[in-house]
């Protein structure tokens, strides 16, 4: 069952400060994503679904150059803060902001990022909510921009988390497996 902002922030403000023990599944996917989305010529990244600012935390130390920006954005004031203590080293350059509900309008002006970053997001979402979150990627994104909506996809994951998502949505966040359409 997909969630809406509401539902989402309510799990993630109860399992905010666990959510960095998902690194087990997370992590060759994530990995896979540096490798194909060339951050290293990066000069602009906003991440719908920024969690504990864990990824950011890694593009920012060693896989974005030096003057390049993130911009990341949460449903939960929990994972917001989290994040923004981990990523308190890099500001200015690094902001971390708390996305109200409905959650469907994302902040940047049109073209402001070169990547755009969604992993395990897309899939907690209802069809209406990603179509328009969709969007509003494309008109965040430059025109050479590379959006990566879902890590997973490209890192073949099929692991049991993602079974287990299928079965009982509530006990891994509720993923489920998305296709393009």
């Amino acid at each position: 069952m997909p969630l809406d902002a509401q539902r989402a922030r309510r799990f993630y403000d109860r399992v905010g400060r666990l959510q960095d023990t998902q690194r087990f599944y997370e992590d060759a996917a994530t990995r896979r994503l540096v490798q194909i989305a060339d951050f290293a010529e990066a000069r602009s990244v906003f991440e719908l679904g920024c969690g504990t600012g864990r990824f950011a935390a890694e593009l920012l130390a060693g896989e974005l150059p030096g003057d390049a920006r993130y911009v990341g954005v949460d449903v939960s004031p929990v994972m917001v803060r989290l994040a923004r203590a981990r990523l308190a080293v890099w500001a200015p350059r690094a902001g971390i902001h708390l996305l109200e509900p409905p959650a469907r309008v994302l902040r940047g002006a049109d073209g402001s990022c070169d990547r755009f970053v969604a992993a395990y997001v897309f899939d907690l979402l209802a069809s209406d909510d990603a179509s328009a979150l969709l969007g509003e990627a494309h008109r965040l994104l430059m025109p050479a921009g590379a959006g990566r909506p879902d890590a997973r996809h490209h890192a073949g994951e099929q692991g049991g988390v993602w079974r287990l998502g299928r079965a009982r949505p509530a006990l891994a966040g509720a993923s489920r497996r998305v296709s393009p359409a």
